[in-house]
């Protein structure tokens, strides 16, 4: 693939794992959620914000060492990439995942951007996955479940 050919699709994973443009980002979907409202689940919804928050920087985690750690061990499933509460234990839990997640999303987007980086090249220690399909992976595990943020966060903010 030619350089400038892959530049670009390089920046179009960072935007898709950014959640801009055509998703809600971030930083959009946590705006105006508390600790205190991230431990409450509305009635027949299935999850709490906090559920969610962790889920996705759990699973955003196992994806950044799959893609650049070879001896990274994956959490069990399904039971290791949820919180064992549905509440944040502290205010101090709540900000320290919120800022995990940025951090780490960081770091995968740094891993997708440097060119030296073979994104099509199967990932050490995995079964053919490439750096591509991970970002893919990502991406659209973050935007299913910050929509799913988002509903509930306008549940919550709706009372």
């Amino acid at each position: 693939m030619k350089t400038e050919q892959e530049k670009a699709l390089r920046e179009q994973l960072l935007h898709a794992m950014l959640g801009d443009e055509s998703h809600i980002d971030f930083d959009s979907a946590l705006s105006d959620l508390t600790a205190e409202l991230g431990g409450v689940k509305p009635h027949s919804a299935p999850h709490t914000a906090w559920q969610l928050l962790e889920h996705m920087r759990i699973a955003q985690h196992d994806i950044l060492e799959f893609s650049r750690n070879p001896n990274h061990k994956s959490p069990t499933w399904p039971e290791g990439y949820w919180p064992k509460t549905e509440a944040p234990p502290t205010q101090h839990a709540w900000e320290a995942s919120v800022a995990s997640f940025k951090k780490e999303a960081k770091e995968m987007d740094d891993l997708i951007m440097d060119a030296t980086n073979d994104i099509f090249k199967p990932i050490e220690g995995g079964s053919g996955q490439t750096l591509l399909r991970e970002a893919l992976v990502l991406a659209a595990h973050n935007s299913y479940h910050l929509g799913q943020l988002v509903f509930l966060k306008k549940t919550l903010l709706a009372k």
